[in-house]
């Protein structure tokens, strides 16, 4: 991670939290974790909760938020759809592209995440491009060739563009198992110097890359320790504010 990076701590609740559980939420937060200027704090609610917990978090500018998808296209005949440029008005910072449910529930294939990064850059938001492998494909040794191919397909796309992306072994997302640390800097190692093969040296360098997988308060500081990790998406553990609050203060030690 460069010096210019702060590690960033990044709450995904998927389909949970309405509106007014939204608007609860930013308000007990807001009183159990207190600005710490060393990190960066991101949520990504529900699409129809977005406005909600903008508006109530619009004294807490250290607080920001993004959309958990966008579509592909900039506007058109798409029922059901959000462009980036819709979130963009929102006043959001961020937008997730190529969540492991996203791409398994809905067929978003290397090519669809890739297309959908370029609209969230289009947009002036700032994409986090999630990757990682399944169970099966880690005991078939594909590793390092599933997390390549998933970031070449992005790379070839963009110009030069620095990103941030999560690495989420899809066996260790909601399962409660979380990849050892061992694990998750062999495959941190894997996505920067994949990075570097297809962006070269200036875009790995200023990469940030977080870890996505059962992350929770017993392990936060172990995973932060881990060299090359850079920050965490955490799914379940980010519904309740208390857990959250803890994760996000956690001790940085010497990095």
């Amino acid at each position: 991670m460069t010096a210019r990076a702060k590690p960033l701590f990044a709450a995904n609740w998927k389909m949970f939290k309405g509106p007014l559980e939204a608007e609860e939420f930013a308000g007990s937060f807001s009183s159990l974790y207190a600005a710490h200027p060393d990190r960066r704090v991101a949520f990504f609610p529900p699409a129809i909760s977005l406005e909600a917990f903008v508006r109530a978090t619009e004294q807490r500018p250290d607080l920001e938020a993004g959309i958990q998808d966008v579509h592909e296209e900039v506007d058109g005949a798409h029922t059901g759809a959000i462009s980036a440029l819709m979130a963009a008005q929102v006043g959001l910072t961020w937008a997730l592209a190529g969540h492991s449910e996203r791409r398994r529930e809905f067929g978003d294939d290397d090519a669809l995440v890739s297309a959908k990064v370029c609209r969230i850059l289009d947009s002036g938001l700032k994409p986090i491009v999630c990757i990682g492998e399944t169970l099966e494909e880690r005991e078939a040794g594909m590793l390092s060739e599933v997390l390549e191919r998933q970031i070449r397909a992005v790379l070839a796309s963009v110009d030069g563009e620095p990103l941030t992306w999560a690495y989420e072994p899809v066996w260790a997302i909601g399962t409660g198992l979380t990849a050892s640390p061992d694990d998750a800097g062999e495959a941190h190692e894997i996505v920067r110097e994949a990075i570097r093969g297809g962006g070269g040296g200036e875009l790995a360098d200023s990469a940030v890359i977080l870890y996505g997988g059962s992350v929770k308060p017993g392990n936060i500081e172990q995973l932060m320790a881990v060299p090359g990790v850079d920050g965490v998406l955490v799914g379940g553990a980010s519904l309740d504010p208390e857990t959250f609050a803890s994760i996000c203060a956690c001790s940085l030690g010497a990095r």
